[in-house]
This record gives structure tokens, C-alpha cells and sequence, in this order.
């Protein structure tokens, strides 16, 4: 049954009951139709805004990679943070996330970390992530309590299925195996199952040590690094490299997409539609829905939106 009939057998359905429950209808059955009213409502708006995501790669699943900007350990912890906001995300819809990849920091936080998301237009809602974020907050790791920026870079492609054309020719690639770090237990620690590939002609890397199996996590990595290619392949082709390479800004001051203020204020704003919130806390725990639709809602956005798709 499609998305639209099962609305339609919805709206009937309801409007049945409160039918029958008219001059009948006790305090929570009216409280139970309201919640399945406004359920289905925020179900209808939800299918209506995934109509605009028409990018011919928007319904794909998606990578995410995220990397802290310079700044030691409060960027690193920074990582983190955002690496907990989208899992939150993805839980919020429903969504399978599995760890593709996690290089912890130092004293604290991540070092780079890349996930799978899948769900419903995954790419779709996820590529208006893309870019420099930066915080600003009073530093648990100072011991003066003085307030830093730090930045991370978010980087969200389309997971491409097998039946995608792209070359990648073996004498284009060099394969590092290394012993794998973080959760897994003992066995990760001990073997150089990890794997990472660099594609030399573009200089794009990519990782895994999410298994056990060096040859499971070397698949892995070569379907990272075919996403990463066919989203460069389709750039090119289109003819829009040129302006996808001014969007790569450096992790730093005046490059960021979305500013989280935690001090002296309590303040998320998106710099590229002015969209913002107060409440850091709820953004934190994956609440971030008003900043995509705003972002893949906004028309100066919708044309750079579906041509990086």
C-alpha cells in the first residue's frame, strides 16, 4: 500500500470515529482522537515536504563524516557532540545508523568518525548538513573558565548501490591496514583489521574498522570510496566542480554554516536563513528538523541543494 492510500484510509478511518463518538464521546476519547489527529497531520506534512526532495539522489541512503577543525581537544569534544546530535537525529525518525568509523580523540571526543545513516530520504534531509559548524561556550578543559569557539567540518554524500558504474583502477589506490581503536574489545586492538584507502588521482580517503574481518571492513571502505566518487563523478558532469570547490571552506572563522552559543547566551542559528532557536538543549538532542526544512525549503538553496545531490 503507498504513502497516499494509507492516508487516505487514515482520514476516513478518523473521521469515522469521531462520527460515532459525537454526543457520546467521553474526556480521553476526545483526548485520543486529538493525539491521532495531530499525529496524522504532522504525517501528512511530513509527506508533503518529502515531495520537494526531487535531487535524483535525495531518496538514497547517506554517509556522514565528521572532523574537528583546529583546536585540540575542545574541537575534538565539539566532534563528539555533533556525532551524538545526528544518532539522536536518526533515532528521532527511525533510523539505522551503523559505524563505519571512529578515531577518538586524545584526552577527549573524536578525531574523525563516519556513519551510515539509512531511513527515507536519508540524503534528501541530510546533505542541508553539510559544512562547517562552530560552538561557542565557556571550556570544561580550561581551568580558567574562559570561553572558546571551536569548529567541526560535517560532510554528508549518497550511498550508492553495486549497480552503479565507476572505475576505480586497482593501481589508483593505496591500502593501509592498522590495528583498529575504541569499542570493539580486545580483538579489534590486537589484529590490523582497520582499513583505509586513499585514492590518489583525487587524494579522497576513506576508513573502516567497524568489523572484525579486515576483508569486511576493506568492502566497506571501497563502497565509501565509490559514493565519494560517483558524488564527484556527478559534480563534474554537470559541470558544477567550480562552484562546489568554493563551497569547501576551511574549518574556521567565517566559514560556518550554523553557529551553537552556549555562552554568554543560549542561541543555534543558521547563518545561510537566519533560522534560529534558543533552546541549545533540545538541538543537541537531535531536534535539528527546523534547520533542514528551512535550509531545503529556502529557494536561493533548492538549486545548489539538488545539483550537489
Amino acid at each position: 500500500m503507498n504513502r497516499y492510500q494509507k492516508f487516505v484510509d487514515e482520514v476516513t478511518e478518523l473521521s469515522e470515529l469521531i462520527e460515532l463518538s459525537e454526543g457520546e464521546a467521553s474526556e480521553s476519547d476526545i483526548a485520543e482522537l486529538s493525539t491521532s489527529t495531530v499525529g496524522l497531520l504532522k504525517s501528512v506534512d511530513e509527506f508533503e515536504f518529502t515531495t520537494q526532495l526531487s535531487g535524483p539522489d535525495d531518496s538514497r541512503d547517506a554517509f556522514v563524516t565528521i572532523h574537528p577543525g583546529a583546536g585540540g581537544t575542545e574541537s575534538q569534544d565539539w566532534a563528539e557532540m555533533l556525532f551524538r546530535m545526528y544518532n539522536r537525529w536518526a533515532e528521532r525518525r527511525g533510523f539505522t545508523v551503523k559505524l563505519i568509523d571512529y578515531q577518538p580523540g586524545d584526552e577527549a571526543g573524536l578525531k574523525s568518525a563516519t556513519m551510515e545513516m539509512h531511513g527515507d530520504f536519508g540524503y534528501g534531509y541530510l546533505k542541508a548538513e553539510s559544512g562547517v559548524h562552530r560552538l561557542v561556550r565557556i571550556s570544561p578543559f580550561d581551568a580558567n573558565s574562559r570561553r572558546h569557539t571551536s569548529f567541526c567540518s560535517v560532510h554528508v554524500f549518497p550511498i550508492v548501490e553495486d549497480n552503479i558504474e565507476i572505475e576505480i583502477k586497482d593501481e589508483d589506490l593505496r591500502v593501509d591496514t592498522y590495528r583498529a581503536s575504541g569499542a570493539g574489545g580486545q580483538h579489534v586492538n590486537k589484529t590490523s583489521s582497520a582499513v583505509r584507502i586513499t585514492h590518489l588521482p583525487t587524494n579522497t580517503v576513506v576508513q573502516c574498522q567497524s568489523e572484525r574481518s579486515q576483508l569486511k571492513n576493506r568492502a566497506t571502505a571501497m563502497k565509501a570510496l565509490k559514493s565519494r566518487l560517483y558524488q564527484l563523478a556527478r559534480e563534474e558532469e554537470d559541470a558544477k566542480m567550480s562552484k562546489f570547490s568554493d563551497s569547501k571552506k576551511k574549518i574556521e572563522w567565517g566559514s560556518q554554516i550554523r553557529s551553537y552559543v552556549f555562552h554568554p547566551y543560549n542561541m543555534v542559528k543558521d547563518h545561510r536563513t537566519s533560522c534560529e532557536t534558543s533552546n541549545v538543549q533540545a538541538v543537541m538532542d537531535g531536534d535539528i528538523d527546523e534547520f533542514i526544512r528551512a535550509y531545503l525549503s529556502d529557494p536561493q538553496f533548492k538549486e545548489s541543494a539538488v545539483s550537489a545531490s
